[in-house]
Formats: structure tokens, C-alpha cells, sequence
């Protein structure tokens, strides 16, 4: 679109005028499911006349123009963003978060929603978050940490069972190893210390309780100083129905979480999500973005199992479209530290999202398939391993696709969300039974 003239307003953001409105130009820095609910629900507002996906797929294709550059590849995004007179960016994954993308921008004057490299390290460490709850008294489960790896093995072999063993750094969710056998514990510590199955990021592990009880998922939004906690959420990460199987990025979520009630989250806002704020500014690491909390409700309360320093996925596939604020009139505020000053309101209905995988994911699987998403669907579906070859969008991932529906109960969300699933089609097509079954069950009880 041509513009006659362009400004920059007292926040430092380029303005263009055209017959009287206003447009921005944006960055979406990723390229999975997450990354296109967050571009479907930023092409809400009208002052968007751009969006560039980073290097989003074949599916998001269709709602941004995706660049192929790689998300971990900070200087090309720099580069590209300064180039074409980016507005304003959003970096959703965590690689880039971590080695300080928005840093780098924002070097270059351009305003960003996601935590600068310091705070980032919330997710980016696990010995960093562990310790951090413990010096500042956040529920969490008990832990000690290891640099070494025989010392490690001498503490499996009489900690109670299970355990849980976590590599140090980013592991693109499979870090974690809920060991039920000391054998099972022992190979955990070789694979991420000797073997380096996980790079460095195993180069330390944290070893902690096993903790029981109902997850929840809660996505924040926070300026460093006002928290905004979103609706809840249940993420089911293992591959088979009845949670059986390997874990996975995730096969499905559903929301609200209804095991947590308002009284929970009463608690947690008190005793973990100002906390954790308050020990990040503490720290000098003030966090500015979306922080997730994962949470476990223990029989001795709500107790954190980890942060993440960003929106989760899918859990994002079922929260933003039950927002009804404006989502980037509240990016902008949390980059501008005014949140407390904007309304966020989400609907008051439930959202059920199933995740369509190759069959064999989270090991080996076959791709490269024809990928048909019914156009009258598509507004529901969010594509996380996609290409365009020839005009044709094929399957290029483990995970395909996520397809959401909402409805104004969970029962209701759940059978369209399944009925949506089966009209979309690909060979080796595979997802999960019964995601959203335990919360129904919840909800009888």
C-alpha cells in the first residue's frame, strides 16, 4: 500500500498515513502453530498492514509473508527488520529469546513484545529458575543440581522414585525425563551428561521431586510491574491416549483448566506470579512479555514445575482465541510498561485444540504428504509443519497442524474440535482420542 507521509510518535514507532488512517508494519519472528495464532489474532487490528512470518510455513503462507530466515539466526532478523522499516516485532520461540533477539532490535530502535537475553534466562536455565524460587521462597519442587556427572548417578541410585531428571538449558521440550526405575534415572543422567543427546544444555542436570496432582498451564502477560494472568490451560503431552506413549511438544490442550478454580488462582497470584516478578526486578532481570507458568496443584498447594519465557504451544491455540481484547494494543502496552493501564478480557466460552501428527511422532515419521484444509475451516487451524511446493501445501513436521473450536461449553468445544479434525486430510494422519477427557471428567466430578 502506498503511504503520502510517515511519522514517528513519542513512543518511537513509525506511522504511516493513507486517506486519513494509520498502518503499521509487523514481524512475527517463528514459524510453528503458536506462531499463527499469534498472527491470526494480531491481523485483527486495523492499524496492521503487514505482517512478515520468520520464517513462518506454508500454512501461515496464507495469513503473512514468510521470509526464510531461520529464528535462531539473529543477525539476518536484525538485518531484515532494519531493511524493511519493521514497526513492531513479536519473538514468540524460545532460541531467540534466549540469545537476545529483542536485544538486538531493540538496539536498533525497534520496540519489541518478548524479554530481553537477561530475563530470558528464567527459561533458558533451569538451574537459574530452580534456584531462583528457592532463594525467594516460590513453591517448587525440592531439587539439587549437578555439574558432574558421577555425582549425579551416586544421588539416583538412593533418591526416592520417581524422579525427575532436566538438562540444564533449552531442549526443545524433550529435556525432561520422568524416571521410574533407577536404571531409567541412570540413563537419563549418561544420555544428557556423556552422550550429549541435548548439547550443552546437558552439561548441568537438576534432579527434583516428583510431584502429584492436576497441570495447568497459565500464560501471563506482564510489564514488569503489573501481571495479567490469562485463561488457563491443559496441555497433553504425551503421544498415545490415556497419556501413554512418548513425550511430545504437545497433542492437544483445552481451556479453561477447570481444576483451577478462583480460589487457586487467588493463591498463585500471591504466593508465585507477583513473587516471580518481584524476584526477576529483584534480580535485575526485569521480565517484559509472556511469562508461563506451569504449574502443579499438590495435595501442599500449587507448586511451580517450570517457567517458560514466552507463550506456550498449543497452548496459545485455545487462549488467544478466547481473547477479545485487542492483542496488539496490550503488546504494546507491556513493551511501553503501561499494561496496567489497558483492558485484557477473554471470553467467557471454553476452547478445545487437537493436534494433527505424523504418524510415528515424536521419532521417525514419513512426510512430504498433500495437506487439505476445507476453506471453510480454515480460520480454525493453526499449521505448525507445512510447505508450498508447487501450489500445494504438503506436510513437513511432526506436528501438522492444530485445529481449535470454541463453544460455549467444554463438552461442545471438544465434539467440534473432533468433528473439524476429521475434515482435514493428509496420508499418515494421527491424533490423540481424548484430549480434553480428563477435564470432562473434572467438570462431572
Amino acid at each position: 500500500m502506498v503511504c503520502f507521509t510517515a511519522y514517528s510518535d513519542r513512543n518511537g514507532y513509525a506511522i504511516y498515513f493513507f486517506q486519513g488512517e494509520l498502518f503499521m508494519r509487523i514481524m512475527v519472528v517463528g514459524g510453528g502453530g503458536r506462531e499463527h495464532a499469534i498472527i491470526k489474532k494480531l491481523k485483527e487490528n486495523k492499524k496492521v498492514e503487514k505482517i512478515y512470518a520468520l520464517p513462518g510455513n506454508g500454512g501461515i503462507a496464507k495469513d503473512a509473508e514468510c521470509v526464510d530466515i531461520q529464528a535462531k539466526d539473529i543477525d539476518a532478523i536484525t538485518a531484515f527488520a532494519v531493511e524493511n522499516s519493521i514497526d513492531y516485532a513479536v519473538v514468540a520461540p524460545d532460541d531467540p529469546l534466549v540469545l537476545g533477539c529483542v536485544d538486538r532490535l531493540v538496539e536498533k530502535g525497534i520496540p519489541c513484545f518478548g524479554p530481553d537475553a537477561a530475563a530470558a534466562v528464567i527459561e533458558g536455565s533451569k538451574v537459574f529458575s530452580k534456584n531462583l524460587m528457592k532463594k525467594y521462597g516460590i513453591p517448587t519442587a525440592a531439587y539439587e543440581v549437578f555439574d558432574d556427572m558421577q555425582d549425579a548417578l551416586e544421588y539416583v541410585k538412593s533418591c526416592p522414585l520417581p524422579t525427575v531428571i532436566k538438562a540444564d538449558g533449552l531442549a526443545l521440550g524433550k529435556g525432561v525425563v520422568i524416571a521410574q526405575t533407577r536404571n531409567e534415572a541412570l540413563t537419563a543422567i549418561v544420555n544428557a551428561m556423556q552422550n550429549k543427546v541435548f548439547g550443552d544444555s546437558g552439561n548441568q542436570v537438576v534432579i527434583e521431586e516428583f510431584l502429584e496432582g492436576p497441570e495447568v498451564s497459565v500464560l501471563s502477560f506482564t510489564d514488569g510491574k503489573t501481571v495479567v494472568p490469562m485463561i488457563s490451560s491443559m496441555d497433553h503431552k504425551r503421544a498415545g491416549d490415556g497419556d501413554t506413549g512418548l513425550n511430545t511438544g504437545g497433542m492437544g490442550t483445552i481451556a479453561p483448566n477447570p481444576y483451577y478454580t478462583d480460589e487457586i488462582a487467588a493463591e498463585c497470584m500471591e504466593k508465585i506470579f507477583l513473587p516471580t516478578i518481584e524476584a526477576m526486578n529483584r534480580e535485575g532481570r526485569t521480565f517484559k512479555g509472556c511469562l508461563y507458568f506451569g504449574l502443579m496443584l499438590t495435595k501442599d498447594g500449587p507448586k511451580v514445575i517450570e517457567y517458560n519465557c514466552r507463550f506456550g504451544d498449543p497452548e496459545t491455540q485455545v487462549v488467544l482465541p478466547l481473547l477479545e481484547s485487542d492483542l496488539l494494543e496490550i503488546m504494546q502496552a507491556v513493551t511501553e510498561e503501561r499494561l496496567g493501564e489497558v483492558e485484557v478480557r477473554f471470553s467467557g466460552s471454553s476452547a478445545c485444540c487437537v493436534i494433527l501428527a505424523s504418524d510415528g511422532y515424536p521419532q521417525s515419521y514419513d512426510k512430504g504428504f498433500e495437506l487439505v484444509i476445507p476453506e471453510d475451516i480454515s480460520d480454525s487451524v493453526y499449521v505448525a509443519g507445512a510447505k508450498l511446493q508447487d501450489g500445494r501445501l504438503l506436510t513437513n513436521g511432526g506436528r501438522v497442524l492444530g485445529v481449535t473450536a470454541v463453544a460455549s461449553t467444554l463438552p461442545e468445544a471438544v465434539s467440534c474440535a473432533y468433528s473439524l479434525a476429521d475434515r482435514i486430510s493428509f496420508d499418515n494422519k494421527y491424533y490423540r482420542h481424548d484430549i480434553g477427557a480428563r477435564a470432562l471428567r473434572a467438570l462431572e466430578a
